[in-house]
């Protein structure tokens, strides 16, 4: 029986949680393209991941596929994400890449940057200027 999320692993570790990028079409041994960090909570790192899985699935979607395409055209060209070191409490792109491929995204539904930590970041270094 999986356990129950404390309210402790809500919070970050030091320096924030991490998201992997995987390059599905990748001839690495590991596939990683970058890892992002300062995610504040796992359900942060969590909606990042799940949007930018989406997104990707839309980029590889083209008129015409069935759902069986859109995956395939996914898994050789498309990129994933996962949370690092959130164990159970991490979405996975497995429990929701059929229903991805069954149904074409809203623009929200795709907007990873608007929770990417790395856009605060920006807004920073434009009130420096």
């Amino acid at each position: 029986m999986p356990s129950e999320i404390e309210a402790a692993d809500l919070f970050a570790p030091p320096g924030g949680w991490r998201v992997r990028i995987i390059d599905m079409s990748a001839d690495t041994s590991d596939n990683v393209v970058e890892e992002i960090r300062g995610f504040p909570t796992i359900m942060h790192a969590n909606a990042f991941a799940r949007r930018y899985v989406r997104d990707s699935v839309e980029l590889c979607r083209a008129p015409g596929l069935t759902p069986g395409e859109v995956m395939q055209a996914w898994f050789a060209f498309g990129e994933n994400a996962e949370v690092v070191d959130a164990g159970e409490a991490a979405w996975s792109s497995n429990a929701e890449l059929a229903d991805f491929a069954d149904r074409p995204a809203g623009d929200e539904d795709r907007d990873w940057r608007a929770l990417d930590p790395r856009r605060d970041d920006d807004a920073e270094d434009d009130d420096d200027e």
